[in-house]
């Protein structure tokens, strides 16, 4: 592999805080370390039409508190084709940068391995996503600061809930993952959380019903994962309304405001970690991986894992939510 002297950073796929945080690590570090860097603008659209602009260390000050992102984010069909990842590449050669920095979930590391295999660009991968989805990393960027955000609705809707002895279903985000519900029951009191993993074992909404509301609760909020498998929170409403009609039903749908605000001071950590990692495992010679953090240590994930390996629920923390909602 030539030496790397000139490093393109993009984000892309859905946004979450601690982005900005990330770009400004990656650039700062990249620069501190003699190399060139260039902001690639709208994530892979930005390469296809060529969004791209170069970064000084100055471009990136003042933004670790903003959320969202600075080089903003898009979806890109084109990308998904061969003619499209050929024109970015092209795009990539003329501005004379040698290797990707990707901040996204699974679809944005899915994108970058098909270009990386294509093409032999050097790709490293940011794990920047609300859903904590990513197989190889304890928490993804963003995780931390949607979880708070639940949390601060959570105890704002309970007021009401108690206030009128209403059971609420609360959706969140999560796609195919429960840890934002999962976890986000557990900070907040919450009485159970339907989350997809467990949705074909039991009927969590009978075992909710039999195990606490219908005994002891005047009130009750349910977390529920936004997902297909669970059919989220409007689903068990409906339920709830026809087969037991005695309870004062409401749904509360967070929607993306999980998905914005300033990061907490662990997202901005993890960000400014992880960045610094991805300029570490460029000068190393490494190649199509991930940085995650395991322990807190840094380790670097093969895309092929990242993207493949579904990423498990601690079973023990289902225990923990259904032993203190008694």
């Amino acid at each position: 592999m030539s030496k790397v002297k000139c490093i393109g950073i993009l984000t892309s796929g859905g946004d979450a805080p601690g982005m900005n945080a990330a770009i400004r690590a990656v650039t700062r570090a990249a620069i501190c370390n003699g190399l060139a860097v260039k902001g690639i603008y709208r994530g892979y659209k930005g390469l296809i039409t060529n969004e791209i602009s170069e970064f000084q260390t100055q471009n990136v000050s003042n933004i670790i508190q903003q959320g969202g992102t600075i080089l903003k984010t898009a979806r890109c069909k084109e990308f998904t084709t061969p003619e499209g990842r050929k024109l970015a590449y092209d795009n990539m050669q003329a501005q004379g940068i040698d290797a990707l920095v990707i901040i996204g979930g699974d679809g944005s590391l899915t994108g970058a391995r098909i270009f990386a295999q294509e093409f032999d660009v050097p790709c490293i991968g940011l794990p920047g996503t609300i859903d904590n989805d990513l197989y190889g990393t304890d928490t993804t960027i963003g995780y931390d600061t949607a979880l708070n955000t639940i949390l601060d609705a959570v105890d704002k809707i309970r007021d009401t809930a108690t206030s009128h002895e209403r059971l609420f279903f609360i959706e969140v985000m999560g796609r195919d993952a429960g840890f934002l519900a999962l976890n986000g029951a557990i900070a907040a009191g919450a009485e159970a959380a339907i989350i997809p993993e467990l949705s074909t074992e039991v009927d969590q909404l009978q075992e909710l019903i039999s195990n606490g509301f219908r005994k002891s609760k005047s009130s009750s909020i349910v977390l529920v994962a936004e997902s297909e498998i669970t059919g989220g929170a409007m689903h068990y409403a409906e339920r709830v309304k026809k087969e037991f009609p005695q309870y004062d039903v409401r749904v509360s749908i967070l929607g993306h405001v999980q998905r914005g605000g300033r990061p907490t001071a662990h997202d901005r950590i993890l960000a400014s970690r992880m960045g610094v990692a991805a300029i570490d495992a460029l000068l190393e010679g490494q190649r199509n991986v991930m940085i995650g953090i395991q322990n807190n240590e840094v380790v670097y994930v093969p895309f092929t894992r990242a993207i493949k390996n579904d990423k498990p629920i601690d079973m023990n923390l289902v225990r923990v939510l259904r032993e203190l909602s008694i």
